[in-house]
C-alpha cells in the first residue's frame, strides 16, 4: 500500500508537470505562502476595521470550505476506480490486474489527496504566516497553533462531506435522513440558545482557548468520519449495465436556441447519467454555501444585515462559477478530436451547459433573500452573483480552456485568478453595500466576460490540446 500510495503522487506529479511544467507547479505553494507572508504585514490595519476574532474566524471558515470542496470522494470513486478518467485516474484501476483490493486503492487514493492538498493549500499559509510573525511582533505560539487550527478545519469538511457522498452512494435516503437530523439539530440549538452553531466550531474553540481534550476529540471525530466514508464506498460493478431512454433528441429540441444544442444536450445528460447532477450540487454548492451563510451571519455585529447578503451574492457567484468544471471533469477535447469539431464549439456547448445550471443559483438565492427577511433585494442580488459567475466563468475559460479542473494548479494561472477576481469583488461591494440598487450595475460585467470568452476561445484553438 505504501509502493502504491508513492505512485500515485508520483503519477499526480507527471500529470501536472506534463500540463504546464515542473516549475510551474512546484511554484504554486511558493506563492500561497508568499501571499500570506506579504499579507501578514497587512494585519494591523486589518484589525483597525475588523473587529477581533473576525480574522480568524474567516480564515477558519475559508479552509472549512476548501475541506468541502475537495472532500466528496464518494461521488467520484467509481469513475476514479473504473478509469473514466483516462490515465489521469493515477493508477487507481490497478485493482483490476493486481492482488489489490478495491477498497484499500481507494483509501489509498484519499490518502494521496489529502497529503496533496495539504502541501498545496495548508501548510504553505501557515508556513508564510509563521515567517512573517517575528517581524509583525506576533508571538511565535500563535502561528504554529493556527496552523494546528486551520488544518483542523479542513479535515473536519473533507471528512464530513466523505462521509456524507459515500452515504450518498449507497443511499439518497439515509443521506436525507442525516441531513435532516444535522438540520434540526443545528435549528433547535439556535432556537433554545438564540446564538449561532457555527460559534461550536471545535477549530475556532480550540484557537480561542486551546484544549487538549477538544483537539483529541475533534480528530476521533475526523477518523470516524473519514473510516465510515471508506467503508461505505464500494466501486461500481463494471459488469453491470443501465439503460436509459433517449434523451438526446428531445433535450436538443428543448435547447434549439442554444449555438450548439447536441453537444450541451450531450453534457447535461453525461452529468445526469454519472450520477453527479445532485451529488455536485449538493456537496460542490448547497452545502459549502449554507456553511458560508452561518459564518458570514456571525458578522452581522459590525456589518450591516443587508451588506452580509451582497457579500453573500457574491461569493455565490463565484461559487456557481465552478459549475463549469463540473460538465468539464469528465470530457475532454481528446473525445473529439476525430470529429469535425473546433475548440471554440466545444468551449461554446460547455457555456450553454452552464447557462443552464445557473437555474441553481437563483433559485437559491431567492430562496435566500426570502428567509433572510430581504426579498426586496431578490433582484439585485440575483443580478451581482450572475454577473460575478459569468465574469469568472470568462476568466476561467481564458485561462484554462477546456481544463480547469488541472490548470488551475498552474501558478501563473492562479495568480491572475486571485488578482482579477480580487479586483472585481472589492469594486461591486464597495457599489451594492454603499447602495444596494446601484449593483445592477455590475451587469456591465458581462462585456468584460464576452471579451474574456472571445480571446479564449482563439487562444484554446491555437494551442494543442492536452493529452494525459
Amino acid at each position: 500500500m505504501r509502493k502504491l500510495f508513492w505512485l500515485m503522487l508520483k503519477e499526480e506529479w507527471r500529470l501536472h508537470s506534463t500540463m504546464f511544467g515542473s516549475l510551474s507547479f512546484a511554484l504554486f505553494p511558493i506563492m500561497v505562502g508568499g501571499i500570506a507572508f506579504m499579507g501578514s504585514f497587512l494585519l494591523p490595519f486589518i484589525r483597525k476595521t475588523l473587529p477581533p476574532g473576525n480574522l480568524s474566524l474567516i480564515l477558519h471558515s475559508n479552509y472549512l470550505l476548501l475541506g468541502f470542496m475537495v472532500g466528496a470522494f464518494g461521488l467520484l470513486g467509481s469513475e476514479v476506480m473504473n478509469r473514466r478518467f483516462g490515465q489521469a485516474s493515477l493508477i487507481s484501476y490497478a485493482a483490476r490486474t493486481l492482488p489489490v483490493s478495491d477498497r484499500e486503492i481507494f483509501a489509498t487514493f484519499v490518502l494521496k489527496d489529502l497529503l496533496y492538498y495539504f502541501v498545496l493549500w495548508v501548510f504553505p499559509f501557515s508556513l508564510g504566516y509563521l515567517l512573517a510573525s517575528p517581524f509583525i511582533g506576533v508571538p511565535l505560539d500563535l502561528p504554529l497553533l493556527l496552523s494546528l487550527t486551520l488544518t483542523i478545519s479542513f479535515l473536519s469538511g473533507l471528512s464530513l462531506v466523505f462521509f456524507l457522498s459515500s452515504l450518498y452512494s449507497r443511499s439518497h435516503t439515509g443521506l436525507l435522513i442525516i441531513i435532516g437530523i444535522l438540520i434540526l439539530g443545528l435549528a433547535g440549538y439556535s432556537i433554545i440558545t438564540g446564538d449561532n452553531p457555527a460559534k461550536l466550531f471545535p477549530p475556532i474553540i480550540l484557537f480561542q482557548d486551546f484544549s487538549l481534550s477538544l483537539l483529541v476529540e475533534s480528530l476521533i471525530g475526523i477518523g470516524i468520519f473519514s473510516t465510515v466514508g471508506i467503508l461505505l464506498f464500494t466501486p461500481e460493478n463494471i459488469g453491470a449495465s443501465r439503460q436509459y431512454k433517449d434523451q438526446i433528441v428531445s433535450l436538443s429540441r428543448l435547447l434549439s436556441r442554444f449555438p450548439t444544442p447536441a453537444l450541451s444536450a450531450k453534457d447535461l445528460i453525461d452529468l445526469y447519467r454519472s450520477g453527479s447532477a445532485i451529488g455536485q450540487t449538493l456537496f460542490s454548492f448547497l452545502i459549502p454555501l449554507l456553511v458560508i451563510w452561518f459564518f458570514l451571519s456571525l458578522t452581522s455585529d459590525y456589518l450591516p444585515k443587508r451588506n452580509v447578503l451582497f457579500l453573500y451574492a457574491m461569493t455565490t457567484g463565484i461559487i456557481a462559477s465552478t459549475m463549469y468544471t463540473w460538465i468539464t471533469a469528465f470530457d475532454s477535447y481528446a473525445t473529439y478530436a476525430c470529429l469535425p469539431v473546433k475548440v471554440k464549439t466545444v468551449i461554446i456547448s460547455k457555456i450553454a451547459s452552464f447557462s443552464v445550471l445557473q437555474v441553481i443559483p437563483v433559485v437559491f438565492l431567492a430562496i435566500i433573500c426570502i428567509i433572510s427577511g430581504q426579498a426586496v433585494y431578490t433582484v439585485p442580488v440575483i443580478v451581482l452573483a450572475l454577473s460575478t459567475s459569468y465574469f469568472t466563468l470568462g476568466l476561467t475559460i481564458w485561462l484554462a480552456g477546456l481544463s480547469p479542473n488541472i490548470l488551475v494548479y498552474d501558478v501563473k494561472v492562479m495568480a491572475r485568478y486571485f488578482i482579477l477576481i480580487g479586483i472585481v469583488t472589492t469594486i461591486f461591494s464597495s457599489i451594492a453595500f454603499a447602495n444596494p440598487w446601484a449593483s445592477l450595475s455590475s451587469v456591465i460585467l458581462v462585456v468584460p466576460a464576452w471579451y474574456l470568452i472571445q480571446i479564449g476561445c482563439r487562444k484554446w484553438e491555437l494551442h494543442e490540446q492536452p493529452m494525459y
